[in-house]
């Protein structure tokens, strides 16, 4: 086992035993006195949440961090993942002029978004559409696939 191994395993274990005594303090307090009592609620379960929000804020940047370094160190991989990006944003530039801006009504025909809210509108249907275009990209993929794989056989 080399250092840094030892290091990331001294870590794993650390944060472990951070998560179990929150875990340990939260069974000790029981279930009906964190629901009705809030002060029980801003002692316990507050530094909880905010541990698990800093252990995902450290594992996102530490992930993005890593993977940027990898990239930069192969620059084949860089270009394919720059042609990758650019032809997501060009789905996303179609998705984004199809879309339309209609206000969002409810089932009692009442505006749900404000005039403000039109651009919101309008981003929601964007990624509508961009999920749709992304679904049918990857099932024609899957159905040329599963064709080919029937032709070699």
């Amino acid at each position: 086992m080399n250092k840094l191994s030892k290091i990331l395993t001294g870590v794993a274990a650390l944060i472990g035993i951070v998560a179990f005594f929150f875990l340990i303090r939260i069974i000790l307090t029981g279930d009906e006195t964190l629901k009705t009592d809030l002060e029980a609620q801003a002692s316990i379960v507050s530094p909880f949440v905010s541990f698990s929000i800093a252990m995902l804020v450290i594992t996102a940047v530490i992930t993005v961090l890593f993977s940027l370094v990898n990239l930069l160190k192969q620059p084949e991989v860089l270009k394919k993942s720059l042609i990758s990006v650019g032809a997501l944003a060009v789905v996303l530039i179609i998705a984004y002029s199809t879309a339309g801006s209609e206000q969002v009504m409810d089932a009692a025909n009442i505006e749900v978004l404000s005039e403000a809210g039109s651009s919101t509108s309008k981003w929601v249907s964007t990624l509508i559409t961009y999920s749709f275009i992304l679904g049918a990209i990857g099932l024609i993929f899957i159905l040329f696939d599963f064709i080919k794989s029937l032709i070699k056989n």
